[in-house]
């Protein structure tokens, strides 16, 4: 199953993380969302390594406490693979056709483009609309991945207790929570705007302009080598150093000895990443940078950012304008808003 399909039922954003379970529920009234329940749960060191689930049993019961701790009531979700495990290809079809016609289409250009054998894969196609200029052809979106990629997050999802109902990719999720940005920062539409997901392990980077996804990334570069740097130099283990980075507590020497260093390699990896993206595209400037992830909430670091690269930057919250349950910390969600981008991305599934 690789669904771009919406669901009728109430749905959590669940998004595993190679730290973490990031979990979100919304409603929405009258035009205005409301965060109704959240969670980030944290995972063993190597329960997830290289965008697998390595540790399924370990999963399932971080997504068991994640609903738990939110007191989510809801049984299904919405999942996403990574971006690095899926293919994607943009093709061109009649607009006239059935949808009977076009699924019978869509399996005869997958053969073409998908390096695997049809039943190893899961897969699922958007229409993207008309091709400018020739109302007679439409851009369709189509999506593939190995079964097995897929198949692990549908068992985690289902050892934690919950069912799955979509499976997105993650960029694709953290676009669909850009936009949410974009509308109450009142970005334009013309405007070129990178968003920089700083994970554990992973950096990704998606370009949106105009409503579109015109370039994704991703680079082994994360927040674990801050945690490493602590456990080795203090003497920590994983679990004490990943609290002390985010709670503090640690030795004065902290700030310049371990946390400027990273901050410089974050900066340059930001830095690169823009780099890479104007000699591999027709672009060769962007508007502003948004970055998010849990390494967007280190002191300063939209500050450096902007100075070292000349364009605005800011840390991502599509979370911001929306309103909150009785029941949610609102200072914990801030903190967290920022490594949940992916989790509002599948969570506003509920509302396609």
């Amino acid at each position: 199953m690789l669904s771009f399909k919406s669901s009728s039922v109430p749905l959590l954003g669940l998004d595993v993380s190679s730290s973490a379970v990031k979990l979100l529920q919304l409603s929405q009234a009258g035009g205005v969302y409301r965060v109704e329940h959240f969670a980030v749960e944290p995972l063993a060191p190597n329960a997830v390594a290289d965008n697998n689930i390595e540790q399924p049993e370990s999963v399932g019961q971080a997504i068991a406490r994640a609903c738990k701790r939110a007191n989510a009531r809801a049984k299904c979700c919405a999942v996403a693979v990574a971006g690095s495990a899926v293919i994607t290809k943009v093709i061109t079809m009649p607009s006239d056709l059935s949808e009977k016609d076009l699924e019978g289409q869509i399996d005869l250009e997958a053969e073409q483009h998908i390096p695997y054998p049809r039943e190893e894969v899961n897969l699922d196609f958007t229409v993207l609309g008309e091709v400018e200029g020739n109302p007679e052809v439409m851009n369709v979106l189509l999506a593939a991945s190995r079964s097995e990629n897929v198949d692990t997050r549908v068992g985690a999802a289902e050892l934690g207790g919950l069912s799955v109902k979509v499976v997105d990719v993650e960029a694709f999720a953290a676009a669909n929570a850009f936009e949410i940005i974009a509308s109450d920062e009142k970005i334009g539409e013309d405007e070129c705007v990178v968003v920089i997901d700083v994970g554990a392990l992973l950096t990704s980077m998606i370009v949106v302009q105009g409503g579109r996804t015109v370039y994704s990334r991703e680079q082994g570069f994360g927040g674990r080598q801050l945690t490493d740097e602590i456990m080795r130099r203090y003497g920590l283990s994983f679990e004490e150093a990943g609290e002390a980075k985010r709670r503090g507590g640690l030795p004065d020497t902290y700030e310049d000895e371990v946390l400027e260093p990273f901050k410089d390699a974050m900066v340059q990896q930001v830095s690169r990443s823009l780099q890479f993206f104007f000699s591999t595209s027709e672009h060769d400037s962007v508007s502003r940078v948004m970055l998010a992830g849990g390494c967007a909430t280190i002191p300063g670091i939209d500050r450096i950012c902007e100075e070292q690269i000349g364009v605005p930057v800011s840390v991502a919250n599509p979370l911001a304008g929306m309103a909150l349950a009785p029941r949610i910390d609102e200072e914990r969600l801030r903190e967290d808003a920022p490594a949940l981008m992916v989790a509002c991305g599948l969570a506003l599934r509920n509302f396609d």
